[in-house]
């Protein structure tokens, strides 16, 4: 992507003009955010097989903890279906799965009568009655089976996040109109099955979600409005509490993908992408303090501009990532697809001057 230089008198007319953020340019909104360090990508999937197109969406990231180098991505081409990659970038599996948005997995879950990888999707074929479309991800072979769908209320699917609980697996559904549907999964059976325990609201269109296993604790982005958590238990407040502002400077938006770093028990990082300005941003789980913005620039690898989703998680995957892997999906992948762009996140560490 070209920068150019724009006078400072041009900058501020240019962002007089509109009272709309999103309608003003990339470069302006640039200038106007907080400073953000820089990283680069150490590596990069194949592009989706949809051209010329906003397609590829999210990601989500099953590690293998024996040969972490084997660990695997699966990222959604939202016009056509599932993904399969291994940590080189190559295509590993591909699903016809139509128009499924988001995605999350979480392994050691009861399928069919065993253990395995659930691989959950927001459903989106049918745009006026939300479902969750349930694989299985099969390690050895790298492959996804379809399990069946399971409805998950009116209206448009939009992101989804998965939460295994001590007593359920919950995949939590968020509708392009800010609703948020929490789901109760049962795939132990010959048929999947689904059922909402209850739901919570967002005042505007949301997307991008996780949720932190080990607190119990939601985050959801509003795209115009900012970061949210709220209590992911089956019986926990529904009333959000908000932990970032989309204000122009930290979270410029559409506030887009949300990610979560553990650390110890409780401790860890939260990141949300934040599209209108090509960065991340990263806050404290503690105390929702700003940690800092951080954006994925070109090196030998292409960075990455007006990201949707995003997923990092912590731990060994190989010589490239040895404290862990962040994937963000490329809104401009150059002259190819859109594709996801893979980042160590010992580099972010290392340029935000985060404790080791």
């Amino acid at each position: 992507m070209k920068h150019f230089a724009i006078p400072l008198a041009s900058l501020l007319a240019l962002a007089a003009c509109t009272t709309a953020e999103k309608e003003v340019p990339v470069a302006i909104r640039i200038a106007n955010a907080t400073p953000a360090v820089t990283v680069t990508a150490r590596g990069e999937t194949t592009p989706v097989g949809t051209p010329n197109a906003d397609a590829a969406d999210d990601p989500a990231i099953w590690r293998n903890a024996v040969n972490p180098t084997a660990s695997l991505i699966v990222g959604t081409d939202k016009k056509a279906g599932l993904y399969v990659y291994g940590l080189d970038g190559k295509t590993r599996d591909f699903l016809d799965a139509g128009r499924v948005n988001n995605v999350d997995l979480r392994d050691g879950v009861a399928i069919g009568g065993q253990s395995g990888i659930l691989v959950v999707a927001s459903d989106r074929n049918d745009v006026a009655n939300a479902k969750l479309a349930l694989f299985r991800l099969d390690s050895a072979t790298a492959k996804v089976t379809a399990l069946g769908k399971v409805d998950a209320g009116a209206g448009e699917a939009y992101g989804v996040c998965m939460y295994k609980a001590p007593e359920a697996t919950y995949a939590f559904i968020v509708l392009k109109d800010g609703t948020i549907h929490q789901v109760a999964l049962d795939a132990s059976g010959a048929t999947p099955t689904g059922r909402i325990v209850r739901t919570m609201k967002l005042g505007t269109q949301s997307e991008g979600c996780a949720v932190d296993d080990r607190t119990g604790i939601l985050y959801v982005a509003e795209e115009d409005v900012g970061l949210w958590r709220f209590d992911a238990r089956a019986t926990g407040s529904t009333t959000p509490t908000k932990i970032a502002v989309a204000d122009g400077k930290n979270l410029v938006m559409d506030a887009e993908g949300v990610a979560i770093a553990p650390i110890g028990e409780k401790d860890g990082y939260v990141l949300v992408s934040s599209q209108g300005d090509n960065a991340y941003v990263v806050y404290n789980m503690r105390d929702d303090s700003y940690v800092g913005r951080f954006r994925v620039v070109d090196g030998a690898i292409g960075g990455s501009e007006e990201t949707d989703g995003i997923e990092l998680m912590l731990g060994d995957f190989g010589p490239a990532w040895p404290g862990g892997l962040f994937i963000a999906q490329d809104g401009h992948n150059a002259a190819a697809a859109q594709n996801f762009k893979l980042v160590a996140w010992d580099d972010i560490v290392r340029a935000l001057g985060l404790p080791l």
